[in-house]
């Protein structure tokens, strides 16, 4: 059955539909704020992902988006009342239906009613008549957010188990910048996958789910932080959004999964997560726990160089131009490739600018790895910061992969196949 397989039915109301393939069953709530229209993402990466989604709208979220988005994009048709279907109980189909429940945005209003135990639409009625897991994304004006009655609320959902993603700092409706702001799309999503767990899907194709169970997996992330004195230092725009979509990723698939990182990021349920700085702390760490993993993917970007002295007191503009002298750090990923043990399969990334395809050769012969993930980092919306990527995995092989533009974490799920592969089919 398609996405849009399920409009069919007779008279008016649409049929109740039970999801086929084995897809999680998440209802996404969008009630009425003006976040509403980042839930039409969200909505797209959980269909994109392979889950089933039942968009359940509040009738005051219409004033902020259409149903009829909706319709076309979830995985059967939106519901915004109790009399929206066949079933004179839609609450308790969605309800008993759901693996998870993610509501976004989660307006004051709709954490007050939900806290307090009503149940006066369907939304909050389906909350209400659910034992599944409910995933809450507050959006709403600084002052709302800072307000005690808000947090008071958050807290009574928290000691019920219910999830919160928290907002971010950035830029409100009617111009303002505060805390508030609904978190981003991919960052829902990655939760409610995350929540999922085995269940999750990892294709709209049906990839199994736990092919990489017992594979021991070591994944870095982020640009490392070189010191020039206590203030400043130096650094790259990288943000680990890609290293930490492949962790969150191979943990899905089953794997046991250990994340180094410099970033601040959410971490990955399921993960074991070490934090570091520095390029010498980070080949401290990865070396470390590299010696007893089946798979190393090295996607940090790692400072080529650093101060070769940091002083300790802050540099001052009036004391002139610093004598500012550097010298190279070590290649983490070459020295992975010397000690790498027998079967171990190694991944490195390539960030360039030009001549891409040449450069990552080179580098994946001279590092003697496996697989090399290159991207042209200089083209829009591509690695830096960015919550999209398009790459070309070359192989040692002579095989090389290319994954035009998409979300950070399908490119995972692209780099995670050909791991699968090298594990399947070790070279003789």
């Amino acid at each position: 059955m398609t996405a849009h397989d399920h409009h069919t039915s007779t008279g008016d109301t649409p049929a109740a539909v039970t999801p086929v393939g084995g897809r999680p069953f998440v209802v996404l709530g969008v009630s009425a704020g003006i976040a509403a229209y980042k839930a039409v993402e969200v909505c797209r990466r959980l269909v994109d992902a392979g889950v089933h989604v039942a968009p359940v709208l509040t009738e005051r979220a219409t004033n902020f988006v259409g149903r009829a988005t909706f319709d076309a994009l979830g995985s059967e048709p939106t519901q915004m009342t109790v009399w929206d279907e066949a079933s004179p109980i839609p609450h308790t189909r969605l309800g008993q239906s759901a693996d998870l429940i993610v509501v976004a945005p989660a307006t004051a209003d709709l954490l007050a009613r939900y806290a307090a135990g009503l149940a006066d639409d369907l939304l909050t009625t389906t909350l209400i008549a659910t034992a599944a897991t409910v995933v809450v994304c507050p959006a709403m004006h600084t002052e709302m957010w800072e307000h005690p009655t808000v947090r008071d609320n958050l807290a009574r959902l928290e000691s019920r188990g219910v999830v919160v993603v928290p907002p971010e700092d950035g830029r409100l409706a009617g111009g303002d910048v505060g805390s508030g702001r609904m978190a981003e799309p991919a960052t829902i999503v990655a939760t409610v996958l995350d929540l999922l767990g085995p269940m999750a899907p990892t294709s709209t194709a049906g990839r199994a789910a736990a092919d990489l169970t017992g594979v021991r997996l070591v994944v870095s992330a982020g640009g490392t932080r070189e010191a020039i004195d206590p203030v400043r230092f130096i650094t790259n725009r990288s943000s680990g959004k890609q290293g930490h979509a492949l962790a969150a990723a191979a943990h899905r698939r089953g794997a046991d999964v250990v994340l180094v990182t410099t970033s601040a990021l959410a971490r990955p349920a399921g993960v074991e997560v070490v934090e570091v700085e520095t390029a010498a702390q980070m080949e401290e760490a990865v070396l470390d726990r590299a010696a007893g993993a089946d798979v190393v993917v090295m996607a940090a970007a790692v400072a080529d160089f650093r101060p070769k002295v940091a002083v300790d007191t802050k540099l001052h503009k009036s004391d002139g131009v610093p004598d500012l002298v550097l010298e190279s750090t070590n290649d983490i990923l070459a020295e992975l490739g010397r000690r790498r043990s027998p079967g171990q399969v190694l991944v490195g990334f390539a960030a360039e600018t030009d001549d891409v395809p040449e450069r990552a050769r080179a580098k994946l012969m001279a590092k003697g790895v496996d697989l090399m993930v290159a991207n042209d980092v200089s083209a829009p919306q591509v690695g830096f910061d960015h919550d999209t990527n398009a790459v070309t995995i070359f192989g040692a092989d002579g095989t090389d992969t290319s994954v035009a533009l998409t979300s950070k974490a399908a490119v995972a799920e692209a780099v995670l196949d050909r791991i699968v592969e090298r594990l399947s089919s070790p070279p003789t």
